[in-house]
């Protein structure tokens, strides 16, 4: 059984020491930095990413400058920072799929423990578990019932293998103790979208992505990946709530920035500041809401502890499932 706590750091906002000093490193910022977001423009990740760039920019009193580097599930842009100058002005986007893809590649050009540093989380989004509507399950018990009966004929799509989509949904068979066919595709866009056509018959993903095709009826929510049920889907009930996981489970898309490993302390705490800040803006928060998005924030060492144990996570998950990238 997989027990999971929540991240836990929405409340650091409001912690004086956070949000109080504007760290001044020594004539940092001095020209403009670089946020190089590790998925595609137009994508929920590269829209969270441009709203907390302008908010930060405006702090910092430097523009933020958003660069899309997408490709290799996010590793080609995390090895582009990790080889860039350490002085603080190049910084890294990155999603969960930073801690997946450790244990997912077996040779990455780069450590994300050794060669980056984090800097803030910034957002987490829950997955959800939806459903073809053609098909029976209304609720999380027809859910199983549905999958544990149909002999591992079902099959469930995914944004490709090792995926957070992939894992996730891996996790909630392996706990209710059925099997079905997996389907990676390249990307969750299109999984969802068979899903939707009834090529598949379900599949999880952010509920930022998939909130709109859920209202629109062409996929039916079963159940969300945080602790608590999400407010954008007050209805549907949390996976842990609903026996699809372990109690206390909470897992979905986190993001966060880092910089190059080396970049000096200060330079690391004025971005960390400026992230804070950004995130404690009521227009910010409210932006990031309507993309489904919850706002974390905290310290660098925050991050840190959190990045170590979502790599001890997703290392033991991705053995268990026995995916590979390669």
């Amino acid at each position: 059984m997989l027990h999971r706590r929540t991240l836990g750091l929405a409340g650091l906002l409001a912690a004086p020491g956070l949000l109080a000093p504007r760290v001044q490193a020594q004539g940092f910022p001095g020209r403009p930095l670089r946020l190089v977001v590790a998925f595609p423009p137009g994508g929920p990740t590269d829209v969270v990413a441009r709203i907390l760039a302008e908010r930060m920019g405006r702090e910092l009193g430097q523009p933020v400058v958003v660069e899309n580097r997408g490709g290799a599930n996010g590793n080609i842009a995390a090895e582009a920072v990790a080889k860039s100058e350490a002085d603080g002005h190049t910084l890294l986007y990155n999603t969960s799929s930073i801690a997946i893809s450790r244990a997912l590649y077996r040779r990455l050009s780069y450590d994300v423990l050794k060669d980056l540093a984090p800097v803030a989380l910034t957002a987490a989004s829950p997955l959800v578990l939806v459903v073809n509507p053609a098909t029976p399950p209304r609720d999380p018990a027809g859910f199983v019932a549905w999958v544990k009966g149909s002999g591992g004929k079902l099959s469930y799509s995914s944004g490709g293998i090792g995926n957070i989509s992939h894992l996730v949904t891996f996790l909630v068979l392996r706990h209710i103790g059925a099997e079905a066919v997996h389907v990676p595709y390249r990307g969750t866009a299109a999984a969802l979208t068979d899903t939707a056509a009834g090529n598949v018959q379900f599949t999880s993903d952010t509920l930022v992505t998939a909130l709109p095709v859920v209202q629109d009826n062409r996929v039916r929510a079963i159940a969300v990946s945080s602790a608590e049920r999400s407010p954008l889907l007050p209805e549907v009930p949390s996976m842990a709530e609903a026996g699809l996981t372990p109690p206390g489970f909470d897992l979905g898309a986190w993001q966060g920035i880092m910089a190059p490993a080396g970049t000096p302390p200060a330079a690391v705490a004025r971005v960390n500041a400026a992230v804070n800040a950004a995130l404690a803006d009521p227009d910010v928060r409210a932006k990031l809401a309507q993309q489904g998005a919850r706002p974390t924030g905290g310290s660098p060492a925050d991050y840190a502890a959190y990045l170590a144990s979502e790599v001890e996570l997703w290392t033991r998950v991705v053995r268990e499932s026995g995916a590979t990238a390669e």
